[in-house]
């Protein structure tokens, strides 16, 4: 399935001050990989996923989806393809209700009312909130917002699923209920996050960026255990891995 394929090609980008945000970035992401692309504050990993989306457009170097460059001209096109869960869910959801907002891309597709239910239907039943459908989103909890933010983006059935920060500012219960719902997402996943145990459980791929670059790519397994490359990244490792701070034993032992 090559319209699941994703792929940067000597990717740039300079902002309008003259800040580089990311130089050089070269990867390619296959169809069911589940990637997490990690890095410290200011390492480019927010700018590169609006880049991925087309919300930004590179200085130079270019991103394939599927076979398609992506260009202003396929932007709409491959944005039927992709879609993404930005960190803050205030950002997604400006609709009276939850059903609205779940429909808004399903309607704006041209698609007919009876499919955009259905889509709608399905969106909801996935992240578990088919009860909160006629609620207003301003008036939902943290997690409530970031699963109904999560349905509006399944409704477009994307085959790429991004995602900035999904587990920030969640508690516990939320956190854990968010990661099933991107577990139980068959497709391709491309996840930031400081939430590195999130990453450790659900991404058996790593991209390390720092600075714009990407200073390791490889499984997850290996990379976020390697203390030594995680510190020169300003990362540290998770914290379920780390060692106990009373007895001093290896929680991965």
């Amino acid at each position: 399935m090559s319209h699941h394929k994703l792929e940067a090609n000597n990717l740039h980008f300079i902002y309008p001050d003259g800040h580089k945000a990311i130089n050089g970035l070269n990867f390619k992401i296959h169809h069911g990989e589940s990637v997490g692309i990690i890095g410290a504050n200011g390492a480019g990993k927010s700018t590169l996923l609006l880049l991925l989306m087309g919300v930004l457009l590179p200085s130079d170097g270019e991103i394939i989806v599927g076979d398609i460059p992506l260009t202003k001209k396929t932007l709409s096109m491959i944005r039927q393809r992709m879609g993404m869960v930005f960190q803050n869910p205030d950002d997604q959801l400006f609709m009276s209700t939850v059903y609205d907002d779940v429909a808004f891309a399903p309607r704006n597709y041209g698609l007919d009312e009876k499919e955009v239910a259905k889509r709608v239907t399905d969106a909801l039943d996935m992240v578990g909130i088919q009860h909160l459908k006629d609620r207003a989103p301003f008036k939902l909890s943290g997690g409530e917002k970031r699963a109904a933010a999560i349905a509006t983006v399944l409704s477009t059935q994307p085959d790429i699923l991004i995602m900035d920060e999904p587990t920030a500012s969640l508690d516990p219960k939320s956190r854990r209920k968010v990661m099933r719902i991107l577990e139980s997402f068959d497709h391709t996943k491309i996840i930031t996050s400081h939430d590195l145990d999130m990453v450790y459980e659900l991404c058996k791929r790593t991209i390390v960026i720092k600075n714009g670059e990407i200073v390791a790519d490889g499984a997850t397994t290996e990379i976020l255990l390697n203390e030594e490359l995680m510190n020169k990244c300003g990362l540290e490792l998770p914290p379920t891995i780390q060692s106990c701070p009373v007895c001093g034993i290896s929680k991965k032992a």
